[in-house]
């Protein structure tokens, strides 16, 4: 097989592992409410545990990866991960839950810096970066799916305080060992990064060069700009299981696995995107699909407000109109994210896409836990309902800030 096909599917695999985890908090935000008697605003914190942890591990190391190396950063954190999922089941608790997500969000910092820093490696220009990157992120959006299907399967609706979905954690840590063994076994040639990068700066030295990054006014929108979509993104993400069951009355295992719709439609955006965006440039694409999004906010929610109460839903047949046509707003979302991540990457030389994939990191963690925090304040003070109206603020500034990027990436 060819060398950089090989690490391309190890890519992959890393990010599917970490997708199922990651976006597995929405599922677990309803479950530890079911097991261990949390309110909605304090499950919410699990996503600020994961999300935090992933800033802050991404703020402090990115710029010293390259010292690390991409490949041992990666290994690492897959044996991390492994070994907390192995943890997860034999202590049931709110304050493991915790414990699992922060390993996770520290596992991902190393994961998705390195992820993003060897794309430069093995893509030959621009469109090729842009397109894999779509392809990648669809590949993310494939691990979601899975996820919701996987925890689904585990969960019993019969017993609500029932903690035998914990079991789908001895599975994962099976996945994520794997994908460790393909990586170990996976060579990937970082002599092009070494050879720029300046042994002699000290942790302080590398540390500031990203600060500096940051402040210049190209990277600054930018992180504006990632912020706020990971904030609509992960706002939804996270509280779309509770929506289906608290909004729409669906029982529990049927509420996770209809969220699978949301990850299923922006796999397939992303998936498409990756096609679309080798012939078209990346802008008109994002400005339509944010405009179409906000469209189907308004056409979607107005359906679940004719739900009747006390309606009897055992499957997705009579499962109510809303909880099909809400999550294509994923179709709308997809291209976004990796087109705009691809834009600032492909302006930059590579010697900073190690830092730049670091300040992706963080704010799109920031942004995640922003968005879930937000929405889960809105949906135990008011409604859900009212949470995903709220999302047209956000996706209204984007196509703003967006605007302003392309503006700045077009004068060079």
């Amino acid at each position: 097989m060819n060398p950089k096909l090989r690490v391309k599917l190890s890519l992959m695999l890393n990010y599917f592992v970490f997708a199922i985890l990651l976006n597995s908090v929405g599922t677990v935000i309803l479950q530890v409410q079911n097991n261990f008697g949390i309110s909605e605003s304090s499950a919410s914190i699990l996503e600020a545990f994961k999300d935090l942890s992933i800033a802050i591990t991404s703020f402090l190391i990115a710029s010293y990866v390259v010292r690390i190396g991409y490949k041992r950063a990666m290994l690492l954190a897959l044996i991390l991960v492994t070994a907390a999922c192995l943890a997860m089941p034999f202590l049931p608790s709110f304050w493991m839950t915790k414990l699992l997500f922060a390993t996770v969000g520290v596992s991902f910092a190393l994961i998705k810096v390195s992820v993003f820093a060897t794309i430069g490696i093995v893509t030959e220009d621009e469109k090729e970066h842009a397109s894999f990157m779509n392809f990648l992120e669809s590949f993310f959006m494939v691990g979601i799916l899975s996820g919701y299907f996987v925890f689904s399967a585990f969960v019993d609706d019969s017993n609500a305080a029932s903690t035998a979905w914990l079991k789908v954690y001895f599975l994962l840590a099976g996945i994520s060992f794997a994908a460790f063994l393909l990586l170990l076994s996976t060579p990937l040639d970082e002599s092009e990064v070494q050879q720029e990068h300046d042994d002699s700066k000290s942790f302080a030295e590398e540390f500031a060069g990203m600060v500096r990054l940051m402040m210049k006014p190209l990277v600054l929108i930018f992180v504006v700009s990632a912020f706020i979509y990971v904030l609509v993104e992960q706002g939804i993400m996270s509280w779309l299981p509770s929506f289906n069951s608290k909004i729409l009355n669906l029982p529990t295992s049927l509420s996770i696995e209809m969220a699978a719709i949301l990850a299923g439609s922006t796999a397939l955006g992303r998936f498409l995107a990756g096609f679309v965006l080798r012939k078209l440039a990346w802008f008109p694409v994002v400005a339509v699909s944010l405009v179409l999004a906000a469209g189907l906010v308004l056409i979607s929610l107005p359906l679940a407000s004719g739900i009747e109460e006390g309606r009897v839903i055992t499957g997705w047949f009579d499962a109510p109109l809303a909880a099909f046509v809400f999550p294509m707003i994923g179709l709308c979302l997809a291209p976004i994210y990796p087109a705009i991540n691809s834009a600032i990457l492909s302006a930059l030389p590579v010697r900073q896409h190690a830092p730049m994939s670091g300040l992706i990191v963080v704010f799109s963690a920031l942004g995640g836990t922003t968005g879930s925090m937000i929405t889960g304040y809105m949906f135990e003070h008011y409604d859900g309902q009212t949470a995903f109206y709220m999302s047209l603020i956000p996706l209204a500034t984007l196509l703003v800030t967006l605007f302003v990027f392309n503006r700045m990436v077009n004068k060079g």
